[in-house]
């Protein structure tokens, strides 16, 4: 299985907010970028935007014999 696709971001950040999101990634046994990026669509959920879906393949109807 491949990993999804990931755009590289540089995140300039205070060393107070980046500690307090690294004690959270561990709490909930994620890499730090994997929380920043949970927070992020938390945020964005929240003030109602959506994010648009990624591109996935046509499903094929499945046989309903």
């Amino acid at each position: 299985m491949a990993a999804k696709p990931r755009k590289p971001f540089l995140l300039r950040i205070s060393p107070q907010v980046l500690s307090a999101v690294e004690r959270l990634a561990a709490a909930e046994f994620r890499s730090a970028n994997v929380q920043v990026e949970v927070l992020l669509r938390e945020a964005l959920a929240k003030r109602g935007i959506a994010i648009k879906p990624e591109d996935t393949p046509e499903s094929t109807p499945e046989d309903e014999s």
